[in-house]
């Protein structure tokens, strides 16, 4: 069920970039596995995907341990207190929500130094959702100027979970507006090249909106089934 679920997801991303005029293979497909076991990202890896995505640490930590034989590359796409950066420093490779200077300077200093940068978007929340992590619009670049000068990381962009939008419509409309704060970025030379947004219910306006990095997990996975705490 997995692979034929993974294949049907690649195919949706493949007609929405054919739709919006994206050239194949500009939106890449990051899997979201949290709370599904080792078996699940298994059996996701042995149908050809290699990104993952998790929100809970300690469960990530746990799964990232287990499946450590295989060449998975692992995203961090939860948020981060500053008591859980060190796991984070030393078992991911990605990490999409660095909304304040001080988590980024931590795991810049707990990156292993064997390990080569972690590499860092940072969350914007472009909506001004109440609910939603992430630096407001203004504040980005201050931000991203800040990662871009610490040693253990590498800025590659932004990301960005807005609140449930009504139509395909104004959800485009908000994904847009993330695309002008990642191309405001690059125009003042920082060097981007991940908008990660979208997921499984809004991919398809992400992608008209210029995501270049899909975060999907239910369409792949199934239903999930959350633990009473994280």
């Amino acid at each position: 069920m997995i692979a034929d679920n993974l294949h049907a997801v690649t195919e949706r991303i493949a007609q929405a970039c054919a739709s919006y005029q994206r050239a194949t293979g500009s939106v890449q497909l990051l899997a979201v596995s949290k709370t599904f076991g080792p078996d699940a990202v298994q059996q996701a890896f042995d149908a050809g995907q290699r990104a993952f995505g998790e929100n809970y640490i300690q469960e990530a930590v746990e799964k990232i341990t287990a499946l450590a034989s295989l060449p998975i590359e692992w995203h961090c796409i939860g948020p981060i207190q500053s008591n859980k950066t060190r796991l984070v420093a030393e078992h991911f490779q990605w990490v999409h929500t660095v909304d304040r200077l001080k988590i980024a300077q931590r795991l810049s200093d707990q990156r292993p130094a064997h390990l080569p940068p972690l590499q860092v978007c940072i969350q914007v929340n472009v909506d001004g959702g109440a609910t939603k992590s992430g630096v407001v619009p203004a504040e980005a670049a201050a931000l991203a100027l800040g990662v871009q000068a610490l040693p253990g990381l590498q800025l590659r962009g932004i990301m960005c979970i807005p609140e449930p939008a009504p139509d395909f419509v104004v959800a485009r409309a908000v994904f847009i507006r993330a695309r002008e704060v990642f191309d405001a970025l690059l125009a003042q030379g920082l060097p981007l090249d991940t908008l990660s947004m979208g997921m499984s219910g809004d991919l398809d306006a992400a992608i008209a909106g210029g995501s270049t990095m899909v975060r999907v997990g239910s369409a792949i996975f199934g239903a999930r089934h959350y633990p009473a705490s994280t």
